[in-house]
């Protein structure tokens, strides 16, 4: 899965080879037995100013993903390179300047804000921590975040039990920007919110990253939020990335069967529309004791033996910036993926009219 880059990066974040595994204890000694392999080698690029989605089924490794990426997870192995530097051997000395380049939004903002800190003291802790700025600095930057973020000054002295779930999550999005970083990590941001509110949340961290110049990495389920808000998505499967491409490309010209399994999926809001359903065979592998060979391949739609599925994949670029992975089980027509026909277009596929534009609903 390794992209050899030449020349100068142009990247603001770049993944190599990145693994984490989790020790599987057992016995007396809770001695590590196995291992679970929640990412299992993944390589991304993500540009300044740019949005990644990610995307993939539950317990595929999305989140660990980027926890890894943030250093709340410590990685087993691999590359994670921050706008020139390698964040993975970095001390926590060496990662304290970094720490303010990359923040994190919580899936789940109910447990992520401390409920026994106002507004104001959760704002106020990252300026803290950084030594920046004094009292009344930091009274006037409490104010500002609360009106970049639509929310009325007089919540800084209310608690976050007190907002609803979108207004905690606005006070989530509040604390992410507070030091002005280069990239935010958005872990399912508005997959517990109403679907109105979605739409809410959407076009404020949209507003946010045309104002500051943001980078995104887009963690979520719901694939129709993804195309639209994305520049590039990859998909996730097992702790790999199958496919990853431009948004409007890979919803137009899926290869992968998982990912045409994961578009058929989507609800169509029109009931003329008469799409295939791509159904999968089985369960999700289990990271611990993964299948050998190709670990999609036992639940793709294209039946093929077992001695073809342990064979493994091969991870290679389909055209201009589409990388997929290629088996006899995972790509029709596999040795020709160039000459793959399209399948038929669903309206969620059109591409806009304008890239991230505002979002009346989902």
């Amino acid at each position: 899965m390794n992209r050899e880059a030449t020349g100068e990066s142009d990247y603001l974040l770049e993944v190599e080879d990145l693994k984490v595994h989790f020790p599987v204890r057992s016995g007396v000694f809770a001695r590590a037995r196995n291992w679970c392999k929640a990412v299992d080698g993944i390589s991304i690029r993500i540009r300044s100013g740019e949005t990644y989605g990610l995307v993939g089924e539950s317990g595929c490794g999305k989140s660990t993903l980027g926890k890894a990426i943030c250093k709340l997870l410590k990685p087993t192995s691999g590359k994670i390179r921050f706008d020139g530097f390698d964040l993975t051997s970095a001390s926590r000395k060496e990662m304290q300047p970094y720490r303010r380049d990359i923040q994190f939004i919580f899936q789940d903002p109910a447990e992520s804000l401390n409920s026994r800190f106002s507004v104001r003291e959760i704002f106020e802790e990252p300026f803290v921590i950084h030594k920046m700025g004094d009292s009344a600095e930091r009274s006037r930057k409490v104010n500002a975040l609360l009106d970049k973020v639509g929310l009325p000054r007089s919540s800084a002295d209310r608690f976050p039990f007190e907002f609803s779930g979108g207004q905690r999550q606005r006070i989530g999005i509040a604390r992410a920007i507070a030091l002005e970083p280069k990239l935010i990590v958005c872990d399912e941001p508005v997959s517990a919110l109403d679907v109105s509110v979605q739409s809410q949340i959407l076009n404020l961290l949209m507003d946010i990253q045309s104002e500051m110049g943001l980078s995104y990495m887009f963690i979520a389920h719901d694939l129709a939020v993804v195309r639209v808000i994305s520049d590039r998505i990859g998909v996730m499967y097992l702790g790999n990335i199958v496919e990853e491409a431009s948004a409007t490309e890979l919803f137009t010209n899926p290869l992968h069967e998982y990912t045409k399994a994961l578009i058929s999926a989507i609800p169509i809001p029109d009931p003329t529309f008469q799409g295939e359903r791509v159904l999968l065979r089985g369960d999700v592998p289990s990271p611990i004791d993964p299948p050998p060979g190709c670990a999609f391949a036992r639940r793709s739609p294209i039946e093929v033996s077992e001695e073809v599925a342990s064979q493994p994949s091969e991870y290679i670029q389909a055209s201009e910036g589409h990388w997929v992975e290629v088996h006899p089980a995972t790509v029709r027509n596999y040795d020709e993926p160039k000459a793959h026909p399209r399948p038929t277009v669903n309206p969620l596929a059109e591409p806009p009219e304008a890239p991230n534009p505002k979002l009346g609903g989902l």
